[in-house]
């Protein structure tokens, strides 16, 4: 029934899905104090503009943004796979995932909440296989299209549990590559404190366990949102640096590497992810005097 519901707007003009998805940003901003608190909060704290004026012209654009990732689920969910991966333009740095295919240790994609990060997995699985870790939504009406999306080509979806971690694992032991989005805020007992954008955030270690006991490849994937609804650019990136063996350095240099890519495009990173949360059982660290927002 859901799939009938948003099949018509899935398949409207996609400069029209972004207009009203910016629109649909600007609702949300204005009818949630919440989400419009967190979402300037946590772009001010990021210190990515240089002035008063740049950081208004962000706030802007980032609200849009917000918007269009949103209503723009529904085409990457339910239009033909042909046609979703007609929609990205150009890729740019696929030069890395061979290197990394060739050296056979497998391949961790690492993909933020920036961008449109559906259609990356798409396009990696119209060629080789990936699994990529995943986690029901809070709007558990959304979760059969979300499957029905992404179960596509030669993906496969690992949950956020032990038996998704074995998944993973295996993947890469077999060469494979895996996804995982390194800034979401993993469960309590899986990550430690680390520095994003100058305050401790609760980072996953899940990232480097993988690296160590695979020596897979590191590469940082973003689907850049192009103007007026002319499709996406995806751009692949390696991993700056090996990561530590220390969790706490490595979840350290993890949150630098995606800062780096955030300050490519942040008007794309979805500021109004609740980043700084402290999950339930852990500790808030010593430092911070943040809200959880």
């Amino acid at each position: 029934m859901l799939t009938g519901l948003f099949k018509p707007l899935s398949y409207l003009p996609l400069w029209l899905i972004h207009a009203m998805g910016g629109a649909m940003g600007w609702l949300v901003y204005f009818l949630s104090p919440r989400y419009a608190e967190r979402t300037r909060y946590n772009l001010i704290q990021s210190r990515v503009y240089a002035d008063e004026r740049s950081y208004q012209s962000l706030l802007r654009q980032t609200i849009s943004e917000a918007g269009k990732s949103l209503l723009e689920l529904f085409p990457m969910w339910l239009r033909s796979e042909r046609n979703v991966l007609g929609l990205l333009r150009e890729c740019h740095g696929w030069e890395h995932v061979n290197a990394a295919l060739t050296h056979g240790k497998g391949i961790i994609f690492l993909t933020p909440h920036m961008g449109c990060f559906e259609i990356t997995s798409l396009y990696y699985a119209a060629r080789h296989p990936i699994t990529v870790l995943y986690r029901p939504p809070k709007l558990r009406w959304l979760e059969p299209l979300m499957l029905l999306g992404r179960k596509r080509g030669q993906v496969t979806l690992a949950p956020t549990d032990l038996k998704g971690v074995k998944l993973l694992l295996g993947a890469l032991k077999r060469g494979e590559a895996i996804g995982i989005l390194p800034d979401q805020v993993p469960s309590g007992g899986e990550g430690v404190w680390a520095d994003f954008f100058g305050r401790p955030a609760y980072t996953m270690t899940l990232v480097g366990r993988l690296q160590k006991a695979t020596g897979a490849t590191i590469l940082l994937a973003f689907a850049e949102r192009l103007p007026l609804g002319r499709g996406y650019v995806l751009r692949i990136e390696p991993m700056p640096e090996s990561l530590p063996d220390d969790k706490v350095q490595a979840a350290t240099a993890l949150n630098l590497a995606v800062e780096g890519l955030v300050r490519e495009c942040p008007a794309q990173y979805l500021w109004s992810y609740n980043r700084y949360k402290v999950p339930r059982g852990v500790d808030s660290p010593p430092t911070t005097t943040h809200r959880d927002l």
